[in-house]
């Protein structure tokens, strides 16, 4: 603050006290956003885990299965399904995703991206990326709705053969102070590991007319509701970051305007000072 006359720190001080008016503003929007997005995870999030432990089931109970949807291909083209925010202001959530995404990418020509949010859309295009579709100002609400459209467009682009496997990136909502990046190949669909499958019986189950039918009435729903659940899982993500990152905001002015009122009063100290010599030497003058 060196340098600084009373004038200029009070007219500073006025500033960071209007922005942290703000950012205190945005981290109570932020918090009431979260709870909304919140209880709609918790409402998601058993169905698509329940799909996916039906087609896991089928992979480890049915064998010698030749499916479209698990059959491994050899990878010419990769589709990456990118999942960010259409604003900033929420720390590193965006860039946080995007990191994840370029760590697997080893040849930009053989990478092809669908991208959720304005974010991603920027960065990848500016970049010379090829960008199939994009779906923007969905990012803080999604539909189910929007992961059917974004799932039609994606297994449309498998089956025809111009992607070889489809990879998304989201973020995870671990809590209200911790969200991390994930990418999750949805196809070729694979057998996960299950610490608990040795313990259920599969050998009396019966999939009619047969496992792969069963699959490919699964599959899609599986892509759908896994996208739809990354969807609301990043979107509270988002709001959490951002909650955080503007109670930082609001903290930090806080402190700023602290600093300045310290400034400010040693300033004018320095000044009743300056005030109180001047007479007493223009007394002793007089004298």
């Amino acid at each position: 603050m060196a340098g600084m006359g009373m004038r200029d720190i009070k007219r500073k001080i006025k500033s960071v006290n209007s922005t942290k008016q703000i950012t205190k503003a945005m981290e109570l929007v932020s918090t009431a956003k979260l709870k909304k997005t919140r209880d709609r995870l918790e409402k998601v999030k058993p169905y698509f885990e329940t799909v996916n432990s039906a087609i896991q089931d089928i992979l480890r109970n049915a064998t010698n299965i030749d499916h479209k949807y698990v059959r491994e291909r050899e990878i010419n083209k990769s589709l990456y399904i990118v999942i960010t925010g259409d604003r900033g202001l929420c720390g590193g959530y965006n860039i946080n995703a995007i990191k994840k995404t370029l760590e697997d990418i080893k040849d930009k020509d053989k990478a092809s991206f669908v991208v959720i949010g304005h974010k991603a859309k920027n960065y990848f295009a500016k970049r010379g990326y090829e960008i199939v579709e994009e779906y923007l100002n969905i990012s803080e609400k999604p539909e189910y709705t929007d992961a059917k459209n974004i799932s039609r467009l994606a297994l449309n682009l498998y089956k025809e053969g111009k992607i070889d496997e489809i990879k998304l990136i989201y973020t995870e909502f671990v809590s209200t102070i911790s969200q991390v990046p994930k990418m999750l190949r949805l196809l070729p669909v694979s057998k996960q590991e299950d610490e608990k499958a040795e313990d259920r019986e599969f050998k009396y189950i019966s999939y009619e007319p047969s496992p792969g039918a069963v699959l490919d009435y699964l599959i899609p729903k599986y892509v759908e509701s896994t996208l739809y659940g990354a969807l609301v899982e990043s979107a509270t993500s988002e709001q959490a970051a951002r909650r955080i990152a503007m109670e930082n905001a609001t903290d930090n002015a806080e402190e700023m305007i602290s600093n300045l009122v310290l400034s400010f009063n040693q300033a004018r100290q320095a000044a009743i000072t300056q005030e109180i010599t001047e007479i007493v030497g223009g007394a002793e003058a007089l004298k």
